[in-house]
């Protein structure tokens, strides 16, 4: 019989880049809490305002949708939050701290704040946003080559988050999988993961296995209960 790990987990899983029901119903099933929709063109995870409407009216009560979009400007805001039916909004572009108040107070939404991670000093500007935002995600900083600023496996030095804490509550991402999630958590001690490319088969086609062999090692992490 399945279980829902949510029921047992201290960590919050979020399953970003989902584009089927399928996959949003099996991340559900599994214990995730957050569905993450992609509205950003470039990203082969992209969704139109028509099918993340369908997904987001027909996913599982209980799972947070979460609208993921990169410098977008206000007319796209507008037509997004008017047509999809979300819960919170993700920046992951390089929006400012007065920018992300603008769009908090737009919407009125809860929203979440992408901060690329590199080296330490990318941490300086955690806490001007943590004064406009909600939640906060550490992401590995992509690099020159890359076109999207997330969502490409790669991991950064976790042990620049150790011993740190935030006014908000944040969520780690970057590279996570069903191998290194313990190693993850000892070291950033975060109550919050997201995975995009790690659990999949292509861009945007979950892979249930990895699915599950994740929320099964994520199960299997002693939380010192």
């Amino acid at each position: 019989m399945t279980h829902s790990l949510k029921e047992i987990s201290p960590i919050a899983v979020k399953i970003c880049g989902l584009t089927s029901l399928s996959d949003i119903k099996l991340a559900a099933s599994i214990g995730a809490r957050y569905a993450g929709f992609v509205f950003f063109e470039k990203s082969p995870r992209a969704l139109t305002f028509e099918l993340g409407r369908k997904l987001a009216l027909e996913a599982p009560i209980g799972l947070a949708k979460v609208a993921l979009v990169v410098d977008a400007e206000f007319s796209y805001l507008d037509e997004l939050t008017s047509r999809v039916p979300i819960d919170m909004i993700q920046l992951h572009g390089s929006e400012s701290p007065k920018l992300v108040h603008e769009i908090k107070m737009r919407y009125g939404l809860p929203v979440m704040k992408a901060v690329g991670i590199s080296s330490e000093s990318d941490l300086d500007k955690v806490k001007s946003f943590c004064e406009v935002c909600d939640q906060i995600l550490f992401d590995a900083k992509p690099a020159n080559s890359h076109a999207l600023p997330g969502g490409n496996g790669v991991q950064f030095d976790w042990s620049i988050l150790s011993n740190r804490s935030w006014s908000k509550p944040w969520m780690l991402a970057g590279g996570l999988n069903a191998s290194n999630v313990q190693t993850a958590l000892k070291l950033t001690n975060a109550k919050q993961l997201d995975l995009s490319s790690s659990v999949e088969l292509s861009p945007g086609i979950k892979d249930a296995t990895k699915m599950k062999n994740f929320m099964q090692a994520l199960d299997n992490c002693n939380f010192g209960n």
